[in-house]
């Protein structure tokens, strides 16, 4: 009970990410609500549009449709919450407000790190086994795969949240970030975190690696079977979306190593704050983008239906 009371005691957190930097809030205020608004944007667009084209109808926007949700998500988690701050005086957060946003965010992390195993394993199925491709990726399949995806990120967190809230903090509540993790929080804890840093290394290993390892062995498959494709015109209709799938997961991937698997010692606090912007912010605003610029059928999708637009905004004019 005495940990209990302890915990209880605190009853907020304050960022020093951005503290003390008085000067730079207001430009980085612009940066990040410029960020949110293109990752709200273009993300809700990618999902428009797969609803709206029927030619979009397919696995792979199936879970690319996942994917810019799990975006909206994962930046509505965080970035809302900096805007505010970067506003006030003291940035800070309640206990609460910053267990939750903790859970959501492990929630979006985790279930993200799935969903790009399975959209490379989708990629496989479709360019290695072309001919079952329909009945490795049917609905009964993509469905549970997608949802397994929320579920084991759900999962993840869930764990994570309780041990961090069994954690006793000092008084001195100065976190060094600029929202709510895992990381961060463990620094400032004065109680025992053994169990939570081993939490952690093992959910790097089963949330982390081996979705990593899956997608690197469905793309050297991949790559294999390119390789023995003799037309040009047949390697580059593979190379947009297998390629703009692996940008994104190596973006992903390379960004969360670097927040979850730092030294003991840790980073400082702006090399922290940079990698931790990188990996939560920018990441979701990245996304849409990627896969946009670099797929003729979303491109096409978006002509369409500015071109609808275009005449409705005609025939309203003539009326």
């Amino acid at each position: 009970m005495e940990g209990v009371n302890q915990t209880l005691q605190v009853s907020e957190f304050l960022f020093l990410g951005f503290f003390g930097m008085p000067r730079g809030q207001p430009f980085f205020f612009l940066l990040f609500l410029t960020i949110y608004l293109i990752t709200l944007v273009a993300n809700s667009m990618i999902l428009i549009l797969i609803q709206m084209d029927s030619r979009l109808h397919s696995p792979m926007y199936y879970f690319l449709s996942h994917l810019s949700c799990l975006d909206i998500c994962y930046s509505s988690v965080t970035v809302p919450k900096i805007l505010v701050n970067l506003l006030r005086l003291q940035p800070t957060i309640s206990y609460n407000e910053c267990m939750a946003q903790m859970f959501f965010l492990i929630t979006c992390t985790g279930s993200e790190c799935t969903l790009l195993a399975v959209m490379a394993y989708d990629r496989y199925a479709a360019i290695c086994e072309p001919l079952h491709y329909s009945q490795l990726m049917s609905r009964e399949v993509r469905v549970p795969m997608a949802t397994a995806s929320w579920i084991l990120g759900l999962v993840n967190s869930t764990l994570h949240t309780a041990l961090t809230t069994n954690l006793i903090f000092c008084r001195a509540t100065g976190v060094h970030h600029i929202f709510c993790d895992v990381p961060p929080l463990l620094k400032i804890a004065c109680s025992d975190t053994y169990g939570n840093e081993t939490a952690l290394h093992i959910a790097t290993i089963f949330v982390g690696l081996c979705p990593f390892l899956l997608v690197i062995i469905s793309y050297i498959y991949i790559l294999s079977t390119i390789l023995k494709i003799r037309s040009n015109t047949g390697r580059r209709k593979t190379f947009p979306t297998c390629g703009a799938h692996l940008v994104t997961v190596i973006v992903y991937f390379g960004m969360g190593i670097l927040n979850y698997n730092r030294p003991s010692a840790g980073y400082s606090l702006g090399v922290d704050t940079l990698v931790s912007t990188l990996y939560c912010i920018v990441t979701p605003m990245l996304n849409p983008l990627i896969y946009s610029l670099r797929n003729k059928e979303v491109k096409g999708a978006l002509q369409k239906l500015l071109s609808i637009q275009e005449k409705e905004d005609a025939s309203l004019g003539k009326h």
